[in-house]
């Protein structure tokens, strides 16, 4: 069975930053495009970040304009996301979610597989 546990989240300021972790289970990383997605208030949710389990490349959406960083240790069967120079647009709850096909990190990331989701709240 598929499963995530996510952590990390909290209330920062705008501006500041944090790490947000991924422990995942029921599946290899190292098989699987993982990554992130978003579900921001009022609006769908989106994709956020992933990796790629052929080649390790990432990709992120364009509101993420260099701020994060996207990263995996599949020993330990963890992703990272770590947020700097948060925004207010930020706020959030962050969602692990996985690919159930393989290779298509990127603009055909298609994550069939979510966990509960972590918290993040930026104030002004």
């Amino acid at each position: 069975e598929v499963q995530f546990v996510e952590s990390g989240g909290g209330l920062v300021q705008a501006g500041g930053s944090l790490r947000l972790s991924c422990a995942a289970s029921g599946f290899a990383l190292a098989d699987y495009d993982i990554g992130w997605v978003r579900q921001v208030p009022g609006k769908e949710r989106e994709g956020v970040s992933c990796i790629s389990s052929r080649n390790g490349e990432t990709w992120y959406e364009n509101f993420v304009k260099g701020r994060f960083t996207i990263s995996s240790d599949n020993a330990n069967r963890t992703v990272y996301l770590q947020l700097n120079r948060l925004e207010n647009e930020d706020t959030g709850v962050y969602i692990c979610a996985v690919d159930p096909v393989a290779g298509r990190c990127g603009g055909h990331w298609f994550p069939g597989y979510f966990g509960q989701g972590t918290q993040v709240t930026v104030s002004s």
